[in-house]
């Protein structure tokens, strides 16, 4: 059976809303001691999170914090944009439902000391651990920038 969402967001309750290398690694060790079905599943559900994040709206947003040496709004890039979207779903349910009502409440996330990357390790992870072996996963969903179609209308052929 696949992870449930509470299930889901129960396990990233345990970051403490940020995805630093600590909290990454405690929810790895956590998330390893259950079978590998879960661990399948959380990778699941963290796909599908960030499929849903990657819309224009949020990816558009400008850097929260930089700007360019002309003063014009610094535009994310496409692994900063990934990164911010982890940085999101690591800040909890509340928030990751929250942004999708309001453009704005994604907006903090965008700055560059707001960095999500680590959570994108964790099933690997915590694969490893439980297993002792490498996983050469895949998700049905791709969380890579630009790869939810319908969130990006204006890149639609």
């Amino acid at each position: 059976m696949m992870m449930t969402w509470a299930g889901f967001w129960a396990l990233i309750g345990t970051l403490g809303g940020r995805a630093d290398e600590d909290g990454c690694n405690r929810l790895a060790v956590e998330l390893s001691a259950r079978p590998v079905l879960d661990i399948r599943g959380f990778a699941e559900r963290l796909s599908e999170a960030l499929y849903r994040l990657d819309q224009e709206k949020f990816g558009t947003l400008s850097v929260a914090d930089l700007t360019l040496p002309d003063g014009e709004p610094f535009p994310q890039s496409g692994d900063g944009f990934l990164y911010s979207r982890c940085a999101v779903v690591a800040a909890g349910q509340s928030v990751w439902e929250s942004v999708f009502f309001d453009v704005d409440r994604f907006a903090p996330y965008t700055a560059s000391t707001c960095d999500g990357e680590s959570l994108l390790y964790v099933p690997d992870q915590a694969y490893r651990l439980a297993t002792g072996e490498e996983w050469d996963r895949s998700t049905r969903y791709c969380f890579e920038t630009f790869s939810n179609r319908d969130g990006w209308p204006h890149l639609q052929a």
